[in-house]
């Protein structure tokens, strides 16, 4: 794609302008890192651009504060204190959805993530927010937890101008199949490979 030109044009009746404004689904997965970082770094770009910001974290534990969260409330509470950038929502399964108002880590795993999920489509319904974060969703999906044909058949055909990110490794070939954008993270040397733990400002 020399100097940002598509390969091809299709012959789908779009002026260039209404082709470039369509919605994009797009999947970070592979085995390599920064699935979630580039998410979180398109996340800053959206803001930046006034868009709607939802994070809906899957796998992370709730007692884990990875920094891009602190930036992106941040960057939130910027946008309600002077109007700049877009609103910002960040939501954790870990100790249960911030909107169910549950105290405590939850055992059923499996029964959040439905949870969460089912929150996601009644916001993609709802066309609640400009650009969604689906962090770590792949995994829900790959344990059986959510069921792939419903998350491929919403995100596949969620009305308006909504823009969806989903990270996580194994990604299913059939949300593959559907996704606009699909980057895959390939490892060729990790520092943990030599015994060498997760850093502040690198791994959070």
């Amino acid at each position: 794609m020399p100097q940002g030109q598509p390969v091809a044009v299709p012959d789908d009746g779009l002026t260039t302008a209404q082709r470039r404004q369509l919605p994009l689904l797009m999947v970070h997965t592979g085995d390599g890192k920064g699935k979630s970082t580039a998410a979180f770094g398109l996340a800053i770009r959206a803001w930046n651009q006034g868009w709607d910001i939802g994070v809906f974290q899957f796998v992370k534990s709730a007692k884990w504060r990875i920094g891009e969260q602190t930036v992106l409330e941040r960057l939130g509470e910027l946008h309600r204190e002077t109007g700049e950038g877009g609103p910002v929502e960040w939501h954790k399964m870990g100790a249960g959805w911030s909107w169910s108002r549950k105290a405590g880590e939850e055992a059923d795993h499996a029964t959040e993530a439905a949870e969460g999920w089912a929150e996601v489509k009644r916001r993609l319904a709802a066309e609640a927010h400009d650009l969604y974060v689906l962090d770590e969703f792949t995994y829900p999906m790959a344990w059986g937890w959510v069921d792939v044909d419903d998350v491929v058949e919403t995100l596949a055909h969620r009305p308006g101008r909504q823009y969806v990110v989903v990270t996580g490794r194994r990604a299913d070939p059939r949300l593959v199949d559907v996704a606009d954008l699909v980057t895959e993270m390939t490892k060729v040397k990790h520092q943990m490979d030599r015994g060498q733990k997760g850093q502040r400002g690198i791994e959070w």
